[in-house]
């Protein structure tokens, strides 16, 4: 629970600091949230601003895609969109009678038309998403069970699921499926069993993000939580439309995140909001983004660093007519100055906006509003509506004023409720007080823009997506042609990082970096893949045992490694 913020002449109103509580506080105004004792949904709560946003464009529902699938040219529309929703809904409660609000599904899917009708529709019945990404092994899905405990999975035909739920298994690629959104079961005047309340603290969902004591977690996030961060994004929209008058069309943007992944599950349910159309991107191909931007006219994308490194470099993107384009929204690392002005200077008429967040935020911490926000290369942005933050020095605990980096503490509506089935790991990032500590080395400017300096946490950015190093050391310790190995971060132009191992081959082994390679992607999503081998003598540790990560990578960075 936040602490009743002080009083407005305590507040430095350039950066947001309060010298009194050593608190960062966000400069935006607060956007006001409903109050948390009604019972509201997310998916209530989006379809009502979804009417809202509606009106102030000349396109009627019945008329405007909500949804628009760019490798078959399938549309959705907003109209259909609702009645699919409604109609599975129906059919979930007639078909599952004993599937109860907070029980938990798991959806196994590449991203299609149905998901984001799925997910509305769990929402509205209470029921606990959690999407998984569909290339996850064996191995991987089991320890995700173990920690959501789900009753019931929707998947694809293409997955063998190795493990058999209370409820079964619901193929969304099926006839079955299809019929149970069908307008047939409206006209069936099918009557829901129960009439569902949810809570704004139940749970909507629980997303899963790598840690750096092991394997992934399962962030449990609330209907509230993401609430408050639809509220954020659509006041600042409205905003943004009134300065510029209100626009005739919707907005397109295209999803080329996952959504399965936090940041394209709420971009998702924020295009709903909006009433925007969403091109979706089952896979990501940059030739294929080019042509969806001059198809379909698109607006705005979601983006990371090395996309926008790669959009400056490519040649192939002068084919193409993207004038459209506006805006690009980018996270997952910091955009470095160089970047951004090559960019700028082939792209001029494309704002980026840079943002930072966490799973455990759902996505949301900071951001960037207006071009002038958007000129602070290497920032990711001023807090969030709503939100406080503290720079805690991580050997003493004090609180640190501006310009001195230390971890990032986060509070606010959008922190996560706790890590599913791990309560050990909840303790150790949530304290009593609901501060979020975020194990990220940072720092604010005088002007209240945050920069993120380092990570104390060890994970791999590769691409969107985190990589725990010692998931694959215990991987790699599991070979027996292997004494001890290191996992560490190298930087990669296209990829921002990518995974490196150090390996101490044992006496006699004769091991390659190929076997080693071939040894990790045969157990682990593409993603997580090792994409580099040095064998050396010995892992550098501290005498507590701990590897001295920040030594190998000094020596990979200084081409050193063959001499450890």
């Amino acid at each position: 629970m936040a602490e009743t913020p002080p009083e407005k002449h305590t507040i430095d109103p350039c950066n947001g600091f309060c010298s009194q509580t050593t608190t960062f506080h966000s400069l935006r105004p607060p956007v006001p949230l409903p109050p948390p004792t009604i019972p509201l949904s997310l998916s209530s709560y989006t379809l009502s601003l979804l009417q809202h946003s509606s009106s102030s464009t000349t396109t009627p529902l019945t008329t405007t895609p909500f949804l628009i699938d760019f490798a078959t040219g399938r549309r959705l529309l907003y109209s259909d969109f609702l009645r699919q929703t409604k109609s599975l809904s129906l059919s979930l409660q007639a078909s599952f009678p004993s599937l109860s609000k907070n029980d938990v599904a798991l959806i196994l899917s590449p991203t299609s038309l149905h998901l984001p009708v799925l997910y509305f529709s769990l929402l509205s019945l209470g029921i606990t998403i959690s999407p998984a990404n569909p290339l996850s092994t064996q191995s991987e899905l089991t320890h995700l069970i173990r920690l959501s405990n789900p009753v019931i999975a929707f998947a694809t035909s293409s997955h063998n699921l190795p493990f058999s739920l209370p409820l079964g298994t619901v193929l969304l690629d099926s006839p079955e499926f299809e019929s149970m959104i069908s307008d047939s079961v409206i006209e069936s005047d099918c009557k829901p069993n129960r009439v569902v309340n949810v809570n704004q603290s139940d749970s909507a969902a629980i997303l899963y993000s790598s840690g750096t004591t092991g394997r992934v977690k399962g962030v449990e996030l609330t209907h509230r939580n993401f609430i408050a961060l639809i509220a954020g994004i659509h006041h600042q929209s409205r905003i943004e439309i009134e300065e510029n008058a209100a626009a005739a069309e919707p907005a397109v943007s295209l999803m080329i995140l996952p959504l399965f992944h936090v940041f394209g599950f709420f971009m998702m349910i924020a295009a709903a909001a909006m009433g925007e159309t969403l091109v979706l991107m089952e896979r990501f191909d940059f030739e294929g983004m080019l042509r969806a931007v001059e198809e379909y006219k698109v607006n705005y994308m979601s983006v990371s660093p090395p996309l926008v490194v790669a959009l400056a470099k490519s040649e192939v993107a002068a084919k193409y007519n993207l004038t459209s384009l506006r805006l690009l929204g980018c996270g997952g690392a910091p955009l470095g100055k160089e970047v951004s002005q090559r960019f700028t200077a082939k792209f001029p008429n494309v704002e980026i906006v840079q943002g930072y967040g966490l799973t455990e935020t759902g996505g949301g911490a900071t951001g960037m509003t207006g071009p002038d926000e958007s000129k602070q290369f290497g920032s990711v942005g001023r807090l969030a509506e709503n939100m406080e933050a503290k720079i805690v020095d991580p050997t003493t605990g004090a609180a640190l004023p501006p310009g001195q980096r230390g971890e990032l503490w986060l509070r606010g509506p959008t922190v996560m409720k706790g890590y599913v089935g791990d309560d050990e790991a909840t303790a150790a990032t949530l304290d009593q007080e609901g501060w979020l500590k975020t194990g990220d080395l940072c720092y604010f400017d005088s002007h209240g823009f945050l920069y993120i300096v380092d990570r104390l946490k060890e994970l791999i950015k590769y691409k969107a997506y985190q990589v725990p190093p010692v998931e694959l050391e215990q991987l790699l310790q599991l070979n027996p042609e292997i004494a001890d190995a290191a996992v560490i971060p190298y930087p990669d132009e296209e990829a921002g990082q990518i995974p490196m191992a150090f390996v101490v081959r044992k006496p006699g082994s004769n091991i390659s970096e190929a076997q080693i390679i071939d040894f990790i992607a045969r157990q682990v999503a593409p993603y997580k893949k090792i994409r580099r081998v040095t064998f050396i003598n010995s892992i550098p540790k501290s005498p507590a045992g701990k590897i001295l990560r920040r030594e190998l990578t000094n020596h990979a960075l200084s081409g050193a490694s063959s001499r450890l």
